[in-house]
């Protein structure tokens, strides 16, 4: 089977007898001989599990528990980091056009200074019926066991597997911005879920810029080691906020863009930070004390913004992988808000996402994209729109 361009996803288009089949480990240009792994109708998702012709950017696995008939995990860890970049852009260039109609043809950045493997702060491991952690094989129960992921930095997992752990637990592992590690092991019992401590604390210590968090192990903070500077120094650029400002924080979670932005409109200015987490919505409260004109909501981003009888000067929003969507960017619009600094971490939602805005006559001024998600298909999208 000859293989064609990149889609959304991770996987490559390729044809059988009129059927589009998307092919999950192999690279445009490549013949390579598939399974196929689930009969959609009118398409078909396969795996390459023999590589025929191979392409010159195809290389040893940076990963060695990912890819067929492994674990889900790095499922662009066969690429030349340049060449898997290279497909990104593709991707997300196409998603842009199909569903934001919106051009763009851009590159994936790298983040630095880490390289493609060792990047991850943070990651969860499940338990299975023996009572291992383990990754899960794509789509699948099952649990490879070998913690040996290409994305973990050297000792992050080192002696988890010796110990029997209560089946269908999960384990939270981070990597603080100390070089301490915490792990702690939640179980689900009813509505409820429980946690305690394996080793360290229950909180890390997490930095970006001037500021210290100490964020609950089981809490969202940016996966990769350098993506909260990253992003907390573009969102600085790009939302240009200025001393007697008003600003809004939308799925902030523990209050890192808050922080540029209070930092930046002063005590005559006014932050609004809103998340539905509870913990991280303590941890901005904790972090941010001294900044009395940074308020934090918890709540959802549709509700508050409902509730809100005044408008802002900028907005920041970085919502969860599904997107913002329609009700949140026509909030947006009706409130008039001029300047929106949009990240998303999932290509389609992304562009979709932009395409609402220009519905609503915003106008795209730049797009970056990062790489902040090595040897994987994901990548992080930031937008700066004007109104």
């Amino acid at each position: 089977m000859a293989v064609g361009a990149p889609a959304n996803g991770g996987s490559c288009v390729a044809r059988h007898d009129g059927r589009v089949v998307f092919v999950r480990y192999a690279l445009p240009g490549e013949t390579v001989r598939v399974r196929v792994t689930a009969d959609r109708g009118s398409y078909w998702h396969a795996e390459a599990v023999e590589v025929i012709e191979p392409s010159e950017h195809r290389r040893s696995s940076l990963c060695p528990i990912a890819g067929v008939d492994g674990a889900g995990c790095c499922d662009l860890a066969f690429v030349e980091p340049d060449a898997a970049r290279a497909l990104k852009a593709e991707v997300v260039s196409n998603q842009l056009a199909r569903l934001g109609d919106y051009q763009w043809h851009g590159i994936v950045e790298p983040l630095t200074p880490v390289g493609p493997t060792g990047w991850r702060t943070r990651v969860r491991l499940d338990i299975g019926a023996d009572g291992r952690p383990g990754f899960h094989r794509y789509r699948s129960d099952e649990l490879v066991t070998d913690l040996n992921c290409g994305q973990l930095p050297a000792g992050m997992t080192d002696g988890l597997s010796g110990t029997e752990w209560p089946a269908g637990a999960h384990l939270h592992v981070v990597i603080d911005d100390d070089g301490q590690r915490h792990v702690v092991r939640t179980v689900r019992q009813g509505r409820r879920t429980s946690a305690e401590v394996v080793e360290g604390n229950f909180h890390g210590v997490q930095r970006a810029g001037r500021y210290s968090w100490q964020v609950p192990v089981t809490a969202f903070w940016q996966a990769h080691c350098d993506a909260a500077r990253t992003y907390s120094e573009l969102v600085k650029e790009w939302a240009q906020p200025e001393l007697g400002m008003t600003a809004w924080d939308l799925y902030g979670g523990v209050g890192v863009f808050a922080a540029v932005l209070g930092d930046a409109v002063g005590e005559s200015g006014e932050v609004m930070s809103i998340d539905s987490s509870r913990a991280a919505s303590r941890a901005a409260r904790v972090t941010l004390a001294e900044l009395a004109q940074v308020s934090v909501i918890t709540d959802s981003v549709r509700r508050a913004l409902t509730a809100q009888r005044r408008s802002a000067d900028v907005a920041v929003l970085d919502p969860p992988r599904t997107g913002a969507g329609r009700e949140v960017i026509d909030l947006l619009a009706a409130a008039g808000v001029p300047r929106v600094v949009h990240i998303g971490c999932e290509a389609a939602s992304f562009a979709r996402d932009i395409g609402l805005y220009r519905q609503h006559g915003y106008a795209v001024e730049k797009i970056s994209v990062f790489d902040s998600f090595p040897l994987t298909h994901h990548t992080e999208s930031v937008a700066l729109l004007t109104r």
